[in-house]
């Protein structure tokens, strides 16, 4: 615990004013919070977080475990030393780690008489809505039985996953699906510094955050651990998905034993990243932050303005451009003409159909189309900007 002159524990109250509210949160952990310098599974480290959840589900919250550590974890069970470089190996050290990983969580949490749930999930899985809406349902209806969800990248079919991202963005992908109120991101560092700790010892501990800027992103390095695939630059980027949705993140050192009661405590522990933005509903996390664009409208001044600054739909007569093909309800995004994306929608119109009416007056659409013609390209009500 962290403690004052008095011996007594420090209570950050705008931290408790924040965990007060935070009924649902979704703790990401690590690949390097839950494995060895040599890279085997930390047993001990899982049980305690074990531990840690159990008792937040005994205060009457509901957590969901995003977990890293399948590859980590085989390459220690295969005796690899050293993780692989290339795709088929990383797939193969996942697939026999991933039943290490679940084996222990699950064991861990029977001593509490819950039950670990293993969710493996894909990009594809949040661009499609029927999926997507299936993946919360799935996590809603174990929320009732009192299991605990582990959710995982699936590493042995993902390609883009193991060879560009991790699971900082997944963590927050979640957090925006379940509508939680707090995403938790457990690292091997205690939070945010201001500068590279390993470089400048008086590198200062950024406490409170009340939104992610250019100077905060300028504070993340692009460090990377040995087992893990992310870095700072990976945790600022899923803290501003969550943030822009309404809610908040906190990110601490995993490694400090009792690390989850310290936070939900309101010890003034890690860096806490306040929403900036206000609370999107589940529909409008899932246009604006969660699917992948299947094309672009490019748009001249006005109609950025009368999108962003206004609230405005955006009209025909405001596309100079259409890249890409999609169809009639597909998500689509929004960018100026220096290719700056500020929004995201579900388009009216085809791509074939969006290219013939791009730049005309309703009038001219209406009398081009006839009874197909929309008055809209994007409707406000199914249109998002993005704060990013």
């Amino acid at each position: 615990m962290t403690q004052g002159s008095s011996g007594a524990t420090q209570i950050d109250p705008v931290r408790q004013e924040v965990l007060a509210l935070a009924r649902t949160l979704v703790v990401k952990v690590g690949t390097n919070v839950l494995t060895t310098a040599e890279g085997t599974l930390d047993l001990a480290r899982v049980a305690g977080l074990a531990e840690q959840v159990h008792h937040l589900h005994q205060a009457g919250r509901k957590v969901v475990l995003v977990s890293s550590g399948a590859i980590g974890a085989g390459v220690g069970r295969l005796g690899l030393g050293t993780r692989p470089t290339d795709l088929r190996h990383l797939q193969a050290a996942a697939a026999v780690g991933q039943t290490a990983l679940v084996g222990a969580y699950d064991e861990c949490f029977s001593k509490f008489g819950r039950h670990a749930a293993q969710i493996l999930l894909t990009a594809s899985d949040f661009d499609n809505r029927t999926r997507y809406l299936n993946a919360r349902n799935t996590i809603l209806t174990l929320f009732e039985w009192d299991c605990v969800p582990i959710i995982n990248e699936n590493d042995t079919v993902s390609v883009a996953e193991i060879r560009f991202g991790d699971n900082d963005q997944l963590a927050a992908m979640v957090t925006n699906l379940l509508q939680a109120d707090l995403l938790i991101l457990l690292t091997t560092v205690d939070g945010l510094y201001a500068g590279d700790p390993r470089v400048d010892p008086d590198a200062q501990l950024v406490r409170i955050v009340p939104q992610i800027d250019e100077t905060i992103a300028a504070m993340a390095g692009a460090s990377r651990s040995a087992l893990g695939t992310g870095g700072m630059r990976s945790k600022l980027a899923a803290a501003r998905l969550v943030t822009t949705a309404g809610e908040s993140v906190i990110m601490a050192n995993g490694a400090r034993p009792g690390i989850l009661n310290a936070i939900i405590n309101g010890e003034p522990v890690g860096t806490l990243f306040l929403p900036h933005a206000g609370i999107l509903n589940a529909r409008q996390r899932w246009i604006g932050l969660t699917a992948k664009p299947s094309g672009r409208y490019v748009v001249d001044a006005g109609a950025r303005k009368a999108v962003q600054e206004k609230g405005r739909s955006l009209l025909p007569i405001g596309v100079v451009d259409v890249v890409g093909a999609f169809d009639k309800g597909d998500v689509v995004a929004i960018v100026d003409a220096e290719g700056a994306e500020f929004a995201r929608g579900l388009t009216n119109y085809s791509a074939a159909d969006a290219r013939r009416v791009k730049g005309l007056r309703s009038e001219q659409v209406a009398k081009l189309l006839g009874a197909a013609a929309y008055e809209e390209m994007i409707h406000r009500d199914n249109l998002v900007v993005r704060d990013l």
